[in-house]
């Protein structure tokens, strides 16, 4: 059975390239192309798709507007396609917190060779939003408003906020999973480095949003950052994050080294520093995604000491990561998304102490 996509944009070249792009893979048809969000609902009820593209800036109804809707009345996956401008990233995160799969984005300059440079992208991405978990909600009316988690209480042993670190890679569906994380973390939990799959451009305004609503600081990584307890990370989009050190201290290092797992930031670089540097001081999360990058590294942060969680496949978006984790012996406990901070912190206060130091 083919993945059936319908293509949701006002602009006529890239209509053309998405389709050209889909059907090139035996898996998957376009059995729709709308120019706005009218045409699409007809469309919608006509073909019933297994996935849509949604263009993020369009006439008659915009992007953002025509996805709550949809998300209230007929939730289904949907990659939105996103423009590389500030404004775009901005409107991209919210789309992400309305309840889209993943995004795509239109180069700034050649269109039509840059979208086709990463058509195996695009289509991995299809293939994983036609698999992911949508579930109805009601949608809150402000980023804000979304917030409803409770901080959790504080570290009880101060010496396990600043020889600890907690070590976080996410992919598809990742920026919601990495919100609700954050969002419960005391404002002296141990620093935390996090890689998340996304483009140059996105991390800045993911880390941005994510500074507003939560009690730690939350940063774009920018390389030689003393980690500080209280603050998280995020590997910038056109580079691996890596953790290093600098004397007794523990530092971010940014590489633009080639990809890893086809991923640049890659979760295997940031996850290997960590099973290097911070040994047994380390705990490990991965998120869900889609593929399989971060299992290998999160396998030598075990073999070095870590104690490593895995979100377990009921609460992710796409059971990816997180399998392939598991498959190799890699983690040491699964939990729902929402009890994950709770366990990777009562693991703290309980192990904590013991030889804090590498």
């Amino acid at each position: 059975m083919k993945i059936k996509v319908l293509i949701i944009d006002d602009s006529a070249l890239i209509r053309s390239i998405l389709s050209e792009i889909i059907r090139a893979e035996s898996d998957m048809e376009v059995v729709g192309v709308a120019p706005d969000p009218l045409v699409a609902r007809e469309l919608i009820k006509q073909c019933n798709p297994d996935v849509l593209t949604l263009d993020v800036e369009m006439p008659k109804m915009d992007g953002l507007d025509f996805l709550e809707k949809l998300m209230r009345l007929r939730p289904m996956p949907v990659i939105m396609v996103s423009s590389l401008t500030e404004r775009g990233s901005e409107i991209t995160m919210r789309a992400l917190e309305l309840g889209a799969v993943d995004f795509v984005t239109k180069p700034k300059l050649s269109i039509q060779s840059g979208m086709l440079e990463y058509a195996h992208i695009i289509t991995d991405k299809i293939r994983a939003a036609s698999k992911a978990k949508i579930r109805a909600r009601p949608v809150a009316t402000s980023a804000v408003g979304a917030h409803a988690t409770s901080v959790l209480p504080s570290v009880r042993n101060p010496l396990i906020s600043s020889e600890k670190l907690i070590i976080v890679g996410a992919s598809t569906g990742g920026t919601e999973a990495i919100k609700n994380f954050l969002s419960q973390m005391p404002s002296d939990c141990p620093g935390i480095l996090i890689t998340q799959h996304m483009p140059e451009g996105f991390t800045k305004s993911f880390a941005k949003r994510l500074d507003g609503l939560c009690k730690i600081s939350v940063s774009e990584a920018e390389g030689g950052e003393r980690i500080l307890p209280g603050h998280a990370y995020i590997a910038p989009g056109h580079s691996h994050l890596l953790l290093a050190r600098s004397g007794a201290n523990y530092v971010t290092e940014i590489n633009d080294g080639p990809p890893v797992n086809r991923h640049r930031p890659s979760v295997d670089v940031l996850f290997r520093s960590a099973a290097k540097f911070a040994g047994k001081n380390a705990v490990g999360v991965i998120l869900t995604g889609m593929g399989k990058d971060g299992a290998e590294g999160m396998l030598e942060m075990k073999n070095a000491g870590a104690f490593n969680f895995a979100q377990d496949e009921a609460s992710c978006v796409v059971f990816g990561m997180p399998r392939e984790a598991i498959a190799v012996g890699a983690v040491n406990e699964i939990a729902p998304l929402n009890e994950l901070p709770h366990r990777v912190l009562q693991y703290l206060d309980q192990h904590g102490s013991r030889a804090l130091r590498v």
